[in-house]
């Protein structure tokens, strides 16, 4: 069961989609979401990443600032800046 993802800027919508798992970088440390994850509000770093596993691939988003929720909904994740960068297996 995947989790919905949806990562976002003030310019545009940076990606969306199914993703198995998503990590982020927070002030309060690196976290890791599955599917069916507790809600949650973190704030992520300035300078960081977003990796978003699907099956063997992870795709990497560089985020400067901005926060992650984590609700029943999925993943949103609103940066101030967010450049993704080519899928690696």
């Amino acid at each position: 069961m995947p989790i919905r993802v949806a990562i976002v800027s003030p310019e545009r919508e940076v990606w969306s989609g199914d993703a198995d798992m998503v990590i982020a970088r927070t002030t309060e440390g690196e976290i890791g979401v599955l599917p069916r994850h507790v809600p949650l509000l973190g704030v992520l770093v300035q300078g960081g990443e977003v990796r978003i596993k699907i099956g063997s691939e992870t795709l990497t988003v560089a985020v400067d600032g901005g926060f992650l929720s984590v609700t029943d909904q999925g993943v949103s994740i609103l940066a101030e800046h967010a450049t993704l960068s080519t899928p690696t297996t």
